[in-house]
């Protein structure tokens, strides 16, 4: 009698945890983050670390870190296929996690690039609403900024390894400024209020 007792409690346990775990099922809305999700993209020799100060300047002005990625990808040498495949698997999981349809990127240096190549042939012109590009070797991949996605390329004349004309896209807002490094942009007070301004807009 004991033993039928303590095994119906035990079903009973059991239909209950079912039903309630069944009974739960988050909505899109709280799986979804506030803002759209930032993916940053490093250049040549470079990290997901390369952008900390950014980062951090975004923490202080609202977003969350579920709403702050940076990859680390495979290719230090900015080889476009392997790349692009990279950020391509990564975007994808960050839209996944967010529970948003699209994604801005942020891309430094040859960064800049393999975002474009990503946009342009690897379907990220579905995925990407947004696309910031400092100090930008974006010509080596386009000329053009690609259809359907706001892009910003924000480059400095006091850059000695990423050309200005390298970096400026027809199509884009091209901001220009001086006085800061190509590393530099990626360290900036002022790069931190562009890149602000322009994912607000």
């Amino acid at each position: 009698m004991r033993r039928s007792k303590w095994f119906a409690a035990l079903v009973l346990s059991f239909v209950m945890m079912v039903t309630v775990a069944a009974g739960y099922k988050p909505s899109e809305a709280s799986a979804a983050t506030a803002r759209t999700p930032v993916v940053f993209v490093h250049g040549l020799s470079g990290s997901d670390s390369n952008f900390s100060y950014i980062k951090r300047y975004l923490l202080s002005q609202g977003w969350t870190s579920s709403e702050l990625y940076a990859i680390d990808l495979p290719s230090k040498q900015g080889n476009q296929l392997l790349n692009s495949a990279a950020i391509e698997n990564f975007v994808d999981d960050v839209l996944r996690r967010t529970g948003h349809s699209e994604v801005h990127l942020i891309g430094h240096s040859m960064g800049g690039a393999n975002s474009l190549y990503y946009i342009l042939n690897r379907g990220g012109a579905a995925k990407v609403d947004k696309l910031i590009t400092l100090g930008g070797a974006n010509r080596l991949t386009t000329s053009y900024a690609p259809a359907g996605v706001d892009v910003t390329s924000i480059y400095s004349t006091s850059d000695t390894i990423v050309s200005p004309t390298l970096s400026r896209l027809y199509g884009a807002n091209n901001i220009q400024i001086s006085g800061v490094s190509h590393i530099g942009l990626i360290f900036s007070s002022y790069v931190n209020g562009l890149v602000k301004a322009a994912l607000l807009e």
